[in-house]
C-alpha cells in the first residue's frame, strides 16, 4: 500500500462494496442504465471522495469530502431500493448490501467526528 488512505477500514469496505456493485450492475438488463450507472457512480464516490479526503490538508477540506462520502452511501439506499423492486437484485443481496453501507455511513461519521477532536 503506497498510500495511507489505503490503511483505512472504511477505505478498504467501500472499495470492495463498490466492487460487487460494480460486478451486480453488470448483469442488469437492457433498459436499466440508468440505474446501473447512477449506482455505480454512488457506491464508487465512496471510496473516491474519501482518498480525496484523506490528501487534503485542512479540516474543512477533509471533513467535506468525508461528508460527500456519507451522503453517497446513502445516495445508494433508494437506488438499491429500486433495483430490489424491479427485481434486478435478491432480497438478500439488497439487506446485505444495505448493512454494508450502514458500516460504512457509521465508519465514515466517526472519521468526521474525529476531525473535531484532533488539533489542526
Amino acid at each position: 500500500m503506497v498510500f495511507m488512505f489505503e490503511k483505512l477500514v472504511v477505505y478498504q469496505k467501500a472499495d470492495d462494496l463498490a466492487d460487487r456493485v460494480a460486478a451486480l450492475t453488470q448483469q442488469f438488463p437492457r433498459g436499466f442504465y440508468f440505474l446501473a450507472d447512477q449506482l455505480n457512480r454512488a457506491s464508487l464516490s465512496i471510496a473516491t471522495n474519501l482518498a480525496e479526503g484523506n490528501g487534503r490538508f485542512t479540516k474543512a477540506d477533509r471533513r467535506n469530502f468525508f461528508t460527500i462520502a456519507r451522503g453517497s452511501a446513502q445516495e445508494c439506499v433508494p437506488l438499491l431500493e429500486l433495483a430490489r423492486r424491479r427485481g434486478l437484485v435478491s432480497n438478500e443481496t439488497h439487506t446485505t448490501l444495505l448493512a454494508e453501507l450502514e458500516v460504512a455511513a457509521k465508519m465514515i461519521s466517526g472519521l468526521i467526528h474525529g476531525l473535531d477532536k484532533r488539533a489542526t
